[in-house]
């Protein structure tokens, strides 16, 4: 595939998001932007969660980790279910209850002003530190895949993604991120499963058959590539 096709699909994808942008924050206010008026399809809200779960990090590492460490990270994402299904019965009917818009509000309401301090001061580290990351590794891929072919600077290529970023969340908030999620969910699932089809094919096996290499090969670590949890005391993947 061309580096001309493959900026022209980035740059309709971002098309896309303007354009959704524009149509979800029309007559937006701060409750739109900031809480989305309390009024989001929870069924939108809850796929739009799979993509904030995932990243460019989850399809470039996982991968590998699955080659030296089977699907141990598959344990991370039964945590992400758990931790889900705490967040819908124990902490969302908390924030409707109090009226609250964040759970440093609460922190502040029980725990005093430091205490909200501390905590929204620390999410904002790790998020700025994991953010940027993520962004890093997305701005190499796109520098190496594509736009080192049109001469484009490393800085250039960061600069012109924060702002486009910046332009399609700046619109509506938390309104606008609720279908921008949906939409990035939808474009990376679909991606995951043109992934497994074009690989799959290339080898000329089915589904079927993948699946029983899996448990059949064993990785370097002694164990089988479909092998989820590591308890053995003393095991590397343990340890």
């Amino acid at each position: 595939m061309s580096a001309l096709l493959l900026l022209s699909i980035v740059f309709v994808y971002f098309l896309v998001l303007l354009g959704v942008a524009w149509y979800t924050s029309r007559n937006a206010n701060n409750d739109s932007f900031f809480i989305g008026n309390r009024n989001s399809n929870w069924m939108l809200v809850a796929f739009g969660m799979i993509g904030t779960s995932l990243s460019g990090v989850t399809f470039v590492s996982v991968p590998g980790g699955v080659a030296k460490e089977s699907f141990a990270y598959f344990q991370i994402t039964l945590g992400y279910l758990i931790g889900y299904i705490v967040i819908a019965y124990v902490l969302l009917p908390l924030y409707y209850r109090l009226n609250l818009t964040s759970i440093y509000n609460y922190l502040s309401s029980r725990l005093g002003f430091k205490s909200y301090k501390t905590g929204a001061g620390f999410f904002i580290l790790s998020r700025t530190l994991g953010a940027t990351a993520r962004l890093y590794l997305v701005v190499n891929i796109l520098q190496d895949a594509i736009l080192s072919s049109f001469n484009i600077p490393f800085w250039a290529t960061t600069l012109i993604l924060l702002l486009m970023i910046l332009v399609y969340t700046y619109e509506g908030g938390v309104k606008t991120i609720v279908y921008t999620d949906m939409l990035q969910t939808t474009c990376m699932l679909a991606g995951l499963v043109l992934c497994v089809y074009f690989i799959l094919s290339q080898l000329n096996i089915g589904v079927g058959e993948a699946v029983a290499q899996l448990g059949n090969t064993i990785n370097p670590e002694g164990a089988p590539y479909s092998k989820v949890f590591f308890g053995e005391p003393g095991s590397k993947l343990f340890l």
